[in-house]
């Protein structure tokens, strides 16, 4: 069974008497594990298509399975639920509250949902190992103003694991970084698929972002025009490898 699975998808939007069709009538599947880049100019659809897929919004017709279970047309709490449970977040903000620390920015997701459930020692434990997981262990305690913008978008990542989601979805992850710091971003998206088997779909305007996925798929004008197996792709680790070694700073 997929792990999303869409079928003739379409979302309009009205703007006054203008009707904008955001997306007609596309269908995908995607397996758990594999990790999909969607690449398209703006307007494509692709973003549109990332809110549907992350429960943010729903499809003006057609059926979106996640998992086996149809959420076309749940409920508004049915679909908090879902994304308590089912889904992580990245986006080109880091949207990180600039008076906490990382540690307190990435324990926030669990002061919902599940995270009623644990301690404060428990939910600093799951944390720490988020951030660690993202290189950050030596950061917990510093604050985004003290973060360069590569460790702020890890610090976003780290929080986007804290329910254990199943699938993780990326929008414009390093729409903000430069080359260096997009590449190191793309090794941890690799790390997580390979390391925790988790599914990612992560959107871009760049077709060289977009050669980090084991698939791509390109979008225009709301429809589905290219969808390939990434036979060449590109691996962050051996380009890290090759680059000058520069410290990073905030």
């Amino acid at each position: 069974m997929p792990a999303i699975s869409i079928r003739s998808l379409v979302k309009d939007y009205h703007v006054g008497e203008v009707t904008v069709h955001a997306l007609r009538g596309i269908s995908l599947e995607i397996d758990a594990g594999e990790f999909v880049t969607v690449v398209g100019p703006s307007g494509s659809g692709k973003s549109t298509l990332m809110h549907i897929l992350g429960c943010l919004d729903l499809p003006t017709s057609g059926q979106y399975f996640l998992d086996g279970k149809d959420v076309s047309h749940f409920s508004d709490d049915d679909l908090s639920e879902v994304r308590n449970r089912k889904l992580g977040f990245v986006f080109q903000g880091f949207n990180l509250l600039p008076r906490t620390s990382a540690l307190e920015n990435v324990e926030l997701p669990l002061l919902y949902g599940a995270g009623e459930q644990l301690t404060a020692a428990e939910r600093r434990t799951r944390a720490i190992d988020a951030l660690t997981a993202v290189g950050l262990a030596d950061r917990i305690e510093h604050h985004p103003n003290q973060l360069s913008g590569g460790q702020q978008q890890r610090v976003a990542i780290a929080r986007a694991l804290m329910n254990n989601p199943s699938i993780l979805l990326a929008d414009e992850p390093t729409g903000n970084l430069d080359s260096r710091t997009s590449v190191e971003v793309m090794e941890i998206f690799q790390s997580l698929r390979e390391q925790r088997g988790i599914t990612i779909v992560l959107i871009t305007h760049e077709q060289l972002v977009a050669e980090y996925g084991s698939r791509i798929i390109s979008f225009k004008d709301g429809h589905i025009v290219s969808d390939i197996a990434n036979d060449r792709q590109r691996v962050a680790s051996g380009e890290l490898a090759a680059m000058p070694v520069a410290e990073e700073t905030a």
